[in-house]
């Protein structure tokens, strides 16, 4: 985890995704090329069938396995059924499940800062969805990171042979049904297959609804749900990550969780996660770390610059020498500037009123409002220090 991080730093100061491995891509456009051997072969209905029942296996193999399994542990199944789940998940050639599980961790502990692998606010849409990747920081697992799986030699196994899966299945489909089965039946629904993944990654960060208040910006999609057998209810799944089902109302269809229920009934998974009810309500108030996230961005909406000029003009008017208080503690001077009556500091009542406006209602509010003005608080200090220090 740290090495990861300590790579996301290391790129921050040069261009934009220049770590990028662009002769990693070229299996991927390879994949999307054999795609389009549909146009010599066309659609006979039973490779059409082949395409369909392949997408939606290896969908629920991803979503069901890959994410709320092996990334989040949100139910519990065999050492034996565990292996079948990351098999089935590998024949959609996405890499390993050690792999997805780790990248998707860190995703979880970053998600739309400037560390998240795949964040459309910091990166761009094309690169949330399918650049990064290709990325040098994303190559490799980070086994400290799922000590829980890879403790798991069958799993490291498929790790380091990620693709073998998806081989014996392109074959498969090709000895079944020839080249309709090759062409139509594995490449195109692979292709499907990867672009439903990754638009949780990238749309599901930018189009849908935010129910609750998780300081990213993931969002609450149908269509995507449809899609993706019940991911994109995604908003709820970031404000409760270890729940197994994602469509928290009885109308958000949840493909995916329907599937593990039945499962669940021939013993094959147990202990499904359910969200408690002051979970799905949105009354439980929420983590310091969501807190602080969502405060920083109230405290973003206001101009430093131009709150800076004005406290600088109100202390020169109230007579206080501010080179002197420059010599004093940070925290006196951050003590002084809550006290004073500042027109362009926003108070706690009108940062409030702004974060209405911004989010949806929380019982933190109060909460996150506190912490965005000790933000901009923190902020003046520090840019009056530097000023006073500047001209010392």
């Amino acid at each position: 985890m740290e090495n990861r991080a300590a790579v996301a730093h290391e790129h921050e100061h040069v261009h934009a995704h220049d770590d990028i491995v662009y002769p990693r891509t070229i299996p991927f456009i390879g994949v999307h090329l054999a795609a389009l051997g549909v146009l010599w072969t066309g659609f006979p209905a039973y490779a059409v069938w082949m395409c369909v029942i392949l997408y939606v296996v290896r969908m629920f193999a991803i979503t069901g396995g890959f994410h709320r399994y092996f990334s989040h542990r949100s139910y519990k199944t065999s050492r034996v059924f565990q292996f079948v789940l990351a098999f089935l998940a590998q024949t959609s050639a996405q890499k390993g499940a050690l792999w997805w599980a780790s990248v998707h961790r860190y995703h979880h502990l970053h998600s739309d800062t400037e560390h998240d692998v795949h964040s459309p606010r910091h990166h761009g849409f094309w690169y949330s969805h399918v650049g990064w990747i290709f990325s040098k920081s994303n190559h490799e697992a980070d086994y400290d990171s799922i000590r829980d799986l890879a403790k798991y030699p069958e799993l490291r196994w498929l790790d380091k042979y990620d693709l073998a899966p998806a081989v014996l299945l392109g074959v498969a489909c090709f000895l079944f049904g020839g080249w309709p089965g090759l062409f139509v039946g594995f490449f195109l629904s692979t292709v499907l297959t990867y672009h439903g993944t990754f638009f949780i990654n990238s749309l599901a960060h930018e189009h849908g609804d935010q129910r609750y208040l998780t300081g990213d910006d993931s969002r609450n999609n149908f269509l995507l749900a449809l899609i993706t057998l019940g991911e994109g209810w995604h908003n709820n799944h970031h404000h409760y990550q270890s729940s197994t089902r994602q469509g928290f109302r009885w109308w958000e269809i949840d493909i995916t969780y329907y599937i593990l229920v039945a499962l669940s009934w021939t013993g094959l998974v147990w202990d499904l996660r359910q969200p408690p009810e002051a979970i799905v309500k949105g009354e439980r108030p929420l983590g310091r770390k969501v807190i602080e996230k969502v405060a920083r961005d109230l405290a973003a909406t206001v101009s430093l610059d131009h709150v800076t000029a004005r406290v600088r003009e109100k202390w020169a008017e109230s007579g206080e020498e501010l080179s002197g208080r420059a010599t004093r503690a940070r925290e006196q001077l951050e003590a002084r500037l809550a006290e004073m009556s500042l027109p362009h500091l926003p108070t706690a009542h009108e940062l409030r009123e702004r974060a209405e406006e911004m989010f949806q209602e929380s019982p933190s509010l109060d909460a996150i409002v506190s912490r965005a003005h000790e933000i901009l608080a923190h902020a003046v200090a520090s840019r009056l220090l530097e000023q006073a220090g500047s001209r010392a």
